[in-house]
Order: C-alpha cells, then structure tokens, then sequence
C-alpha cells in the first residue's frame, strides 16, 4: 500500500495525487494538518533511506519564520523540529512498504510505480 503524506494546498503534492489517479493507483493520504506525524515516523522514513538533508525544508515559509536557519541545527535537532513542525517536513513524502521518495519528480515515480 502507498501512503501520501503532506498538506492538500501544496502544489508537489497535488502532482503527486494527480499521478496516483492518472496511473489509477491506490494510495492513501495522511494530511499533516489534521493528521500529524511525530517522531516515530520520522525514524521510520529515514531508516527507509529518506536523508535528513532531503526531508527537512529549509525552502518554506515555515522554516525562515521560525529563524531555524540561526539555530544551526544537527539531525537531532532536525528530527525534533519535523515531527514538532510537520510543515518543516518537505512534501509529499511517499511511504511504499519498506521505502520512501521525498518530493515529486514524475521520471522517479513513472520507474518506481509503472514498471
């Protein structure tokens, strides 16, 4: 089964569900604002090979609010901030199974999903 992760309004996301319909593949979808994800999660997808440096946004608004930039960070301090500020998380993540894909990139998922 494909879980979706991310916010409805984000535009990566919206490529990503499009595709799952286009390509008519099940998939559900947890939505960060009502459905949050904490820690576990987050140990779970960078166990699945997702990189920390993929996974924490340092492109959105989020993150330039909440001066992160100045903190200096290391992966500890990271994960902490994903699973506190999931709009830190950079979106949609793709859990399939045993694996995970950070973001949409339609090459990746046509080899993933297609083949």
């Amino acid at each position: 089964m494909i879980t979706v992760y991310g916010i409805k309004n984000c535009d990566s996301v919206k490529k990503a569900l499009a595709f799952f319909k286009k390509h008519d593949i099940a998939y559900a979808f947890v939505d960060f604002k009502t459905d949050p994800v904490g820690e576990a999660e987050v140990d779970r997808w960078l166990s699945q090979g997702a990189e920390m440096q993929q996974l924490f946004n340092t492109r959105g608004t989020t993150y330039r609010t909440l001066k992160l930039k100045e903190l200096n960070l290391d992966d500890g301090g990271k994960r902490a901030w994903l699973a506190k500020e999931n709009l830190l998380i950079k979106r949609p993540v793709v859990e399939t199974g045993n694996h995970v894909i950070i973001g949409f990139n339609e090459p990746l998922y046509e080899g993933e999903f297609l083949s």
